[in-house]
Order: C-alpha cells, then structure tokens, then sequence
C-alpha cells in the first residue's frame, strides 16, 4: 500500500482494504477485487505495496543476517584496500569504524521508527520511502527512491566489473587486455547465473546463496591476508614503524570515505530484510543489526589492512589485480570472489527493481489487474479463501492461480521478470564500456551512500520526532528568555493563565504545545547565539514540516482505517520511548555528516581524476 499521498480524498482512493494481525498493525489485502451485497464485482487495481517488501517467506536471525551481511559486503569489500590508500592507513581505519557504528545506528534507528514509533507502529510502512513519505510527502518519498536507485545501480555495474576482472583473468586472459573475450565471458556468465538469481520474488529464497557468499568472503579475507606481501612491501618502505608514521592522513580523504560508505551501506535494503525477518521485535533486529555490521567491520578490516599494506601505493581498485596471474592461491581467490559477485549482485537487483515498479507501477509488481476471464474464478476462488473442492482441486488453484496472477510484462515474461531483464541490460552496458571500479565505488558512496545512509535517516527521524524537538527547543529558549525577562507575549515559560489548572482539581493537566505553536513561538521570540551557530533556524523549519505532514498523514489514515496509534491492539511496552537529547543530536549529526561526504566526496573525486592521481600501471600487478 502507498501512504504517499497529500491529501484526505486521495488517501482514500488509492487505499486498499485492511484487517488487523495480531501484531496490532494493519495487514494488507490487494484490492483486486471486492465484495458487496449484491455478488461479486471486478475493481480496478489500486495502489499498492511492492510486494518485495512484503515477503511470503520469512528468514530466522541467521538467515536475516547472512543477507544483510551479503549485502555490506559485496564489491565494496574489495576496494577497501584502495580506500585507505586514498584515504590514508590511520584515517582510513577510523573513518571505517565510524561508518560501521553509524550504519548499525541507522538500520535501528530506520526500522525502530517505522515498525515501533508510538504514532506510527499501527501503519503499513514496509519501505524507507514508505518512512519518508510520512514526514516529507512525495519529496521525501522521492528522495530516498532516487539514492536507493544510485546506490543499487552503482553497486550492480561495480560487481559486473569485478567479474569482468576475474572470471577471465582464472581463464587466461590478462588483465587490461583481450577486452572482446572479456566481454564476452561476463555476458555469458551473468547471463546463466546473476539473471536467474535475480528473477527470483522474495530475498528470503537468497538465503542459502547468500550463505555460500559470506563464506566465500570470510575465505577471501584469510587469502588476502595471508598471501599479501606485506612483509616484503613494508620492509622496502622502510619497515612498519615508518609506513605507520608516514601514512596517516591523506589529501583524497573523500575519496576513500565514499568507498566505506559504499562497503557498508545496507540502508536500502535494511526494510527488505528486516521484512524477511520472522517475528520481528527491537531486540531481533537489533541482534541482526550487531552480528552483521561486526562479522562485516572486521572483514572489511582484515582485508583491508593486510591489502593495503601489501601494495601500499600500488593499491588497485580491485585489490586482486595486485596478485600475479597463474598462481594457484590468486587464482582461488578470484573464483572466491566471482562467487560473492554472482550471489550478491541479486540483492541489489531486488531494491533497483523495487525502486522502478514503486515509480512506474505505483509499487504493483506482480500486475494482480492483469488476470485471464476464464480463470478469473480461480483467482477469485484464492483471494476469498473459497476452499470448494479440497483436495487436490485446492493445489491446483494455488499453483496455477500465481502465474495467472503474475502479469503485465514484455513476450512471454511477467512484470517482475521484465524489469528485472532491464535492469541488468541498464548495468551490463557500463561494464563492458568501463574497466576501473574505484571511481564507481567512490561516487556512487559519495552521492548515493551519503544521502541514503546518513542525510536521509537524519531528516526522517527529525522529522517523525518533529513536534517533541519544537517543543523541547521552545522549551530552552523559553528558560533563556524568562533569564533574560524577554517575554515576547508568551507568558513566563510559555505558560498563560488560561493554561494553569482549574484550581483545586490537582487531576488537570497543561495542554502539550502543538507543533505549529512551538514553531511560530520559536521564530517570533528573540533568541540567543547558540540557536544560530547550531543551525537551529533550519533544524527547526525542517522538524516543523515534517511534523505538520505527518499529522496530516496519520489523520488522513484514521479517516481510512478507523484505528489510531492509540486505539491499536499490541503490546505497547515494545513501543518506543520518548527521544532524548542524544537522540535529536545523532540525527543532526548524520544530516551534517552526510552532507559533507556527500559535497566533499564529488569534489576529491574530480580532482582525482583530473589530476590522474589514482592511476596504477596495471602491467605491474601482473
């Protein structure tokens, strides 16, 4: 189901009906067809959720974390060793733990507010636009689906290139030439395993695949630091005591921060996982969240020092065009690697394609309009859980009635199979074309990663959040102006007459300041420096729009459903407390943050390649 809407009558239009799980949130039926008194009548299909992040197959911890693992750990891994070449050892490796701990903070921070918020826990929001939508509306919406699309699509062309670097490279043919063989070996090879893989409806049936690739990267880890000649290189730079002096930090720091922020950016799959996840609590997610981003931190670590240090200033994009062809060990790490690409290329398959059918369909991926009449009352037979028949009649409708169901494609493929075709066609181009992944993994961290990973869960918490940080900025500035004796036709402390308690009645309380009063409280009243050197003018102003459409949002859903955040069924100890200080501060933090890796990234980039300061000659390596 889509929220994205601005406004009461469209809210209700585009809405499909709803019934309450057991979980106290709505659960959600397709709306392909409806009942009335009179019979039975075919309806036009209506607005929906893309049904990828609503999973028909559930995953247990493990199985959620192994994905969430395969998806941080994907090409970005291999280009770690490059990023602390650009970024510098020192810096290189607390920029990574800093990445980590703000990444793990995000995925709880994206989930908790979307599936436990106090206002928002009885709404159907399965997606990070679904999130955004709620504070920010279509912009919001909008925002997060074009940095999910940047991030997914880099990661995809990224990942083909690594297997146009290794696949060919264990068949013989050196890198950096034979480029039509090359070529012609990624066609085939993703053509016949990443297009299968891909097609597939749920992440949950990439579970095993996506087991084979973590182990496959742990393997990887222990090649690279056992086989990288570290001794040798550093020995010839003078000894460890000297590269650890002279390697701290370095003028490309961007650089390598967009290739971290690409290594470890799962934002945008984090609600598809998180959906896979069977009885999804806090403290579940909250052990998926810890197990992968740690087993994923020191995997990146690992490769990335002992990477690093083999080469040093030689480091390549794809650390393992820095080993010789023909060895047996490189050559098991190359196929090592291959695997990792061929089963983690599907996961970011999956969010490119969600991102295009929520654009294009409005979210509809199986095309449930798109039914045969003379087995229409198959398909209604399902939807209305009519079990006339039994037996062996009741598999053949539920077996048959998926294809019927599945539509809306080009020649004989569904919709699900048509964009997926697509969407590796759009990657495919670009990897036969280009050669280096250090400038894919960079920019697309730069812009995508830092928007999608820091600025973006930043803006939704602030926005959520909106009306208790007006109230608790109003409240500050309240006790500065009553120091200051500046009243400013507030009262003292924001408090009238009329507000105070009837007297004699202790059981009265003060009415909680609404958003729109905090707010026109705030700009109207004098106020001191910190509120300018704080940035608080735009803090505010964006706090005060996202809690104003969010209360137009969630009242436009009662009008629909009938049920409020109060009134819903669940247990409500498993519900958020209220935000703190230190919450409100991470949130800016990841806005400010995000906003200059995202700048600063673009522009080291550029300069890396105008200056060619990233170049390698490749026949060394080799």
């Amino acid at each position: 189901m889509d929220f994205n809407y601005d406004n009461d009558d469209d809210y209700q239009q585009h809405q499909s009906p709803t019934n309450t799980n057991n979980s106290g949130a709505p659960s959600i039926r397709p709306a392909a067809f409806e009942t009335e008194a009179d019979g039975l009548n075919r309806a036009a299909p209506t607005t929906q959720l893309s049904e990828l992040s609503l999973p028909k197959k559930k995953s247990s911890i493990l199985g959620a974390s192994s994905n969430l693992v395969n998806s941080i750990v994907g090409a970005g891994i291999i280009g770690i060793p490059y990023a602390l070449r650009m970024s510098g050892l020192w810096a290189g490796v607390l920029l990574l733990l800093l990445v980590a701990v703000l990444t793990d903070k995000s995925l709880r921070l994206l989930i908790e507010q979307a599936s436990f918020h106090p206002k928002l826990h009885h709404l159907p929001i399965h997606t990070f636009e679904d999130l955004a939508s709620y504070p920010y509306g279509k912009f919001g919406s909008g925002f997060v689906l074009f940095n999910m699309f940047i991030m997914a699509y880099g990661a995809m062309v990224a990942y083909l290139l690594i297997i146009k670097d290794t696949v060919p490279t264990v068949l013989g043919f050196e890198h950096g030439e034979n480029l039509l063989e090359r070529n012609l070996i990624l066609i085939a090879t993703s053509l016949l395993i990443m297009v299968p893989l891909s097609m597939q409806r749920d992440m949950a049936s990439l579970s095993c695949t996506s087991a084979i690739s973590v182990t496959a990267d742990m393997i990887l880890v222990v090649f690279v630091a056992a086989f990288s000649p570290v001794a040798e290189t550093v020995e010839e730079n003078g000894g460890l005591g000297e590269v650890l002096r002279s390697d701290g930090i370095n003028s490309t720091l961007f650089v390598g921060l967009g290739i971290l922020s690409t290594a470890m950016a799962c934002q945008h799959s984090a609600f598809i996982v998180a959906n896979s996840l069977e009885d999804k609590t806090r403290k579940r997610w909250s052990w998926v969240t810890k197990q992968s981003i740690g087993v994923s931190a020191i995997l990146c670590l690992i490769l990335g020092i002992f990477g690093y240090l083999g080469f040093l200033g030689e480091t390549q994009g794809d650390v393992l065009n820095n080993f010789p062809m023909g060895t047996m060990q490189a050559d098991g790490a190359r196929i090592l690697l291959a695997f990792t690409m061929f089963f983690t290329y599907p996961m970011e398959s999956f969010v490119a394609r969600h991102v295009l059918i929520m654009l294009i369909h409005n979210g509809d991926m199986d095309a449930k309009g798109g039914c045969t009449l003379e087995n229409e009352s198959r398909v209604v037979e399902e939807e209305l859980g009519d079990e006339g028949g039994g037996g062996e009649a009741d598999d053949l409708t539920v077996s048959t009635s998926r294809s019927i169901i599945e539509g809306g494609g080009l020649l004989c493929m569904n919709r699900r199979q048509t964009w997926t075709l697509l969407v590796y066609l759009s990657t495919l181009l670009p990897a036969l074309i280009f050669n280096d992944i250090g400038p894919v993994l960079s920019l697309t961290g730069a812009i995508g990663g830092g928007c999608i990973a820091y600025i973006g869960p930043g803006l939704v918490y602030l926005g959520v959040n909106g009306e208790d940080f007006l109230n608790a900025i109003l409240a500050r500035l309240e006790r500065w102006r009553g120091t200051k004796d500046v009243n400013n036709n507030s009262g003292s402390c924001g408090v009238t007459e009329e507000d105070l308690p009837v007297d004699g009645d202790a059981t009265l309380e003060i009415d909680a300041t609404t958003s729109i009063d905090a707010y026109e409280r705030i700009v109207s009243g004098s106020k001191p420096l910190w509120y300018y050197l704080g940035l608080f003018p735009i803090w505010c102003a964006i706090a005060n729009k996202g809690a104003t459409h969010l209360k137009k949002k969630t009242d436009a859903a009662f009008a629909v459903t009938g049920v409020s955040a109060e009134t819903a069924p669940g247990d409500r100890s498993l519900l958020l407390p209220p935000p703190t200080k230190r919450d409100y501060s991470i949130a800016l933090f990841f806005v400010c943050f995000g906003v200059v890796s995202a700048v600063a990234g673009v522009m080291s980039n550029l300069y890396v390649q105008w200056n060619n300061l990233d170049e390698v000659d490749y026949g060394d390596g080799n």
